[in-house]
């Protein structure tokens, strides 16, 4: 049996339709700036994260689009863990975004989950969980 090399993730890649609106709601909802921008013929990439990470989320905005992009049913989710959920449930709020309620999920009896989650700009769908048990 061959042995393989552990790949290392490095980013997430999702298409928006607005580079200004996009880059503002992830710097001021999850923290993340900009580490990277290149910029093609027909498209641009901005590549953002935090301090707390190497993993970077790559937008894409290809120049022309005026139509928002269909997300489809493959795409999930994606997650941020935070030390203090209900403190940044109530700042993402007061900085005018629509965060989803704060909900708690249980496994076998036990606490396993407390989580909301926001929509994005074009509708992606982002998770913001408490930092406990597995998510750290």
């Amino acid at each position: 049996m061959p042995t393989t090399t552990a790949a290392k993730t490095v980013h997430m890649m999702i298409r928006v339709k607005d580079e200004a609106k996009s880059v503002n709601f992830y710097s001021q909802v999850f923290g993340l700036d900009v580490a990277d921008r290149v910029d093609f013929e027909t498209f641009t990439l901005i590549y953002m994260k935090n301090k707390s990470a190497d993993f970077e989320l790559e937008l894409t905005i290809n120049k022309g689009r005026t139509e928002p992009y269909d997300l489809g049913t493959g795409y999930g989710h994606m997650a941020f863990v935070v030390d203090d959920l209900k403190a940044e449930h109530a700042r993402v709020l007061k900085a005018g975004f629509a965060p989803k309620d704060v909900k708690q999920m249980a496994h076998g009896g036990k606490p396993f989950a407390e989580f909301f989650f926001i929509d994005d700009p074009d509708g992606y769908k982002i998770e913001m969980i408490q930092k406990f048990g597995r998510f750290k």
